[in-house]
């Protein structure tokens, strides 16, 4: 709690610094511009307008205050990003539910991400430098991969090659932020392993991730204990939605070489064997350019 405590005082102390007419930064090339690129700063709200050109216009009332009540609870985990216009004047690029949810609860001020004038090529220095410190947390990590995807525009493949990270380590961390806002947090103050999460993000209903975080705390269950007690969860789900008619468990001869798979393409892959030992492997690809990937793996051997 000491650092988010460290990092809030330092998005006020930015705040403070955007406010200084005298240190108004418009540029990569700004005196104090290094300080504000790759950093998370706290802004005002009322600073803050809407893009225009934003193609969502109608918010769910009921869901935003959901959204509000988590952000009550919770707090927000991850920062909007936005546009600076004008001296202490900002425009809303991503996270609009998350700002309108804000303004809901009555909250004056919000983390946000800052994009400035020809910033694009620090931003990605700045980011890529931020995902080699060694102090960071998984969700952290997932969250400045997210930000170099979503605001400089790079592939999973693209930031493999500009992280020096296999594509499948990216896409693990990127799901963890499929994960309930709460476990979420608990990933940040180290209550909850990358590992405990990676089987939890196999859950799609996010109110079961919290039920099987609640045994995981109060059983202390190792990564191994809580990917046994997922599958059970997945396997009792699967044979109350479809009864007699669910596929049998995979021999122990396939599911054990699955998971080395997956980490030789980088990517998840859906096998299914029925009683007389056929069986068959769905490899997805993503991308005309994911697909070459794969062909060139699986013609490798010949």
């Amino acid at each position: 709690m000491a650092s988010a405590a460290k990092k809030q005082a330092l998005g006020r102390g930015l705040s403070a610094l955007l406010k200084d007419p005298e240190n108004d930064i418009k540029s990569v090339d700004d005196k104090n511009a290094d300080q504000v690129i790759g950093n998370v700063v706290e802004l005002e709200l009322d600073s803050i307008e809407v893009n225009p050109f934003q193609p969502r216009t109608v918010f769910n009332d009921e869901a935003l205050k959901e959204l509000a009540g988590s952000i009550r609870e919770l707090g927000i985990i991850q920062p909007i990003t936005v546009r600076k216009i004008g001296f202490n004047t900002f425009q809303l690029v991503s996270g609009e539910r998350r700002f309108r949810a804000s303004k809901l609860l009555g909250k004056k001020t919000i983390p946000a991400y800052i994009r400035i004038a020809n910033d694009q090529e620090s931003l990605e220095m700045a980011l890529v430098e931020n995902i080699q410190r060694e102090d960071l947390d998984p969700i952290e990590i997932a969250l400045s991969y997210q930000r170099l995807i979503d605001d400089v525009s790079l592939t999973q493949e693209k930031l493999s090659e500009r992280v020096g990270k296999k594509r499948s380590t990216i896409t693990n961390y990127l799901r963890l932020l499929k994960l309930h806002p709460q476990l979420q947090n608990a990933m940040r103050d180290g209550q909850l392993s990358m590992g405990h999460g990676r089987a939890l993000v196999n859950v799609d209903i996010e109110e079961d991730q919290l039920g099987l975080f609640e045994k995981i705390k109060n059983q202390q269950l190792s990564v191994r204990a809580t990917e046994q007690l997922v599958k059970q969860y997945k396997d009792k789900d699967q044979k109350t939605s479809k009864g007699s008619s669910a596929s049998p468990e995979l021999p122990s001869y396939i599911s054990k070489h699955v998971e080395a798979i997956e980490d030789y393409l980088e990517t998840a892959v859906q096998v299914s064997s029925s009683a007389r030992g056929k069986g068959k492997i769905v490899i997805p690809f993503h991308s005309k350019e994911d697909f070459k990937r794969l062909k060139k793996l699986l013609s490798s051997g010949e």
